[in-house]
């Protein structure tokens, strides 16, 4: 397995803040808890992210198409979905310190992840913890409150007379809106079952548990699929989406070492089967995507409580049925994290030096390459390659400091290409070109630039 003990969350948040990855929210006034704003670099990298995603399970799928649905839903659509009335999590307070925390998470960290509270009653949970004597993570005393169940959907009113608001929900999970466009996408884009509807969208949970940076948070965005399917077809359609799911991530760069399967223990009433990708993040193995056989519950529900009819007509064979689904769904800020632990290393150069590099694969990278004059006297010059290249890709044009000091900025953004502009670029138009990874350089024409680059920032 590769070295992990270089990777730890300070040194990620560290980096984060300090080189314009991810801010805390609100940070001039001391923070928001659980929210954090991305920044210059890390909203590009997110973006990539999210484009190396769309490009994979949407682009190169011919039965997969996407939506963008609202984030304010009808609240029926929370009544189908259960949430109104089982939406909620098991909570405990500190009596000592006033801090609250999720039951289930105490028994799993306490057991370092060895007993599962998946399944577990109030009663079990509070059994366990009061035989183990689990401390409060903050101050160390035992001295729980009983466990109470908190709601997790943010509410919120439409209206504008007082009196006279009806509540509406911030949306706790993109993926009823895939299922109350079923009919809509089918019909419109005229698809033949199998077929899926992907999104990439913002979430909202009223998480009290601190989430270790953005691993959980209050607001999170989700890149998920809905599989749309025969119920015979539907476990190969399963098996198929932890496979693409596991090479997604494997062609991201992330070490297979680091990655591995979880089948969940107990399902839900309605699922078949339901699988988690594990990664090994700085604070222990914890879930980064799952994939879940859902059966026909989600369209029943909603075709019980709209009223409308949710099945499908088999064009060749005239057969009506509801279609079972198999969902794939991951977290986009997760997945973040985890590039970012992956990335992340310190190397020893000759003479004893440390850089710190992000090995980002290119096309995550949030620069591609960054332009940079020898002396600020060849700017004029640098300017014009900066121009050029910008039209193809995100660049950074930096000339403050040595060319030395400016590879590690660099460097520690993840950036894979660095552009030198030098006296002989004036006479020949050549530039020097070094890789970020292996920190070789080499003399290329700035006309053939465009395609050097290109050809090595592919997904």
């Amino acid at each position: 397995m590769e070295e992990k003990q270089k990777v730890t969350m300070d040194k990620i948040v560290n980096l984060c803040k300090n080189r314009g990855f991810i801010f805390p929210g609100s940070d001039i006034y001391g923070g928001m808890g659980n929210t954090w704003d991305y920044g210059p670099i890390g909203v590009e990298l997110k973006n990539n992210i999210k484009r190396a995603w769309w490009k994979r399970f949407v682009q190169e799928s011919p039965n997969t198409y996407g939506v963008d649905a609202a984030i304010l839903m009808n609240p029926k659509v929370w009544d189908a979905s259960g949430h109104t009335q089982n939406f909620s999590d098991p909570k405990m307070d500190c009596k000592s310190c006033k801090e609250r925390f999720r039951a289930d998470n105490l028994i799993e960290e306490h057991s370092h992840g060895n007993v599962s509270a998946e399944g577990m009653t109030n009663e079990q949970m509070e059994k366990y913890i009061a035989d183990n004597k689990v401390k409060c993570p903050h101050c160390g005393n035992f001295n729980w409150t009983p466990i109470r169940q908190f709601k997790l959907m943010f509410e919120t009113s439409r209206g504008t007379v007082d009196g006279e608001k009806d509540i509406v929900y911030l949306r706790p999970e993109t993926c009823q809106g895939e299922y109350v466009n079923f009919l809509n996408v089918q019909r419109s884009m005229r698809a033949k079952v199998p077929f899926a509807i992907a999104q990439i969208g913002k979430s909202f949970r009223n998480e009290i548990t601190p989430g270790n940076f953005i691993f959980r948070t209050i607001e999170f965005e989700q890149m998920e699929l809905q599989m749309f399917c025969r119920e015979e077809n539907s476990f190969e359609a399963y098996e198929n989406y932890k496979k693409q799911a596991q090479q997604f991530l494997l062609d991201l760069n992330i070490c297979p070492e680091h990655l591995k399967f979880h089948d969940h223990e107990k399902l839900a009433f309605y699922a078949k089967a339901a699988c988690d990708i594990f990664y090994l993040f700085p604070m222990g193995w914890n879930e980064l995507n799952g994939i879940h056989h859902r059966s026909t519950h989600d369209l029943s529900r909603h075709q019980e409580f709209s009223g409308k009819s949710m099945a499908y007509l088999d064009p060749v064979t005239n057969e009506k049925f509801i279609p079972t689904v198999v969902e794939y769904s991951i977290g986009a800020d997760r997945l973040v994290l985890a590039i970012l632990c992956e990335a992340y290393d310190e190397e020893t150069l000759e003479g004893g030096d440390t850089r710190v590099v992000m090995h980002f694969h290119p096309a995550l990278a949030p620069f591609k390459v960054a332009i940079l004059p020898l002396q600020k006297n060849l700017s004029e010059k640098a300017r014009e390659v900066y121009a050029l290249l910008s039209k193809q890709f995100m660049c950074e044009y930096d000339e403050a400091g040595s060319i030395g000091k400016r590879y590690r900025r660099e460097d520690e953004i993840g950036t894979p290409y660095c552009v030198t502009v030098d006296f002989d670029s004036l006479e020949d138009d050549t530039v020097t070109v070094r890789d970020r990874d292996s920190m070789k350089q080499e003399r290329v024409k700035i006309d053939d630039l465009t395609d050097y680059i290109a050809k090595r920032i592919t997904f």
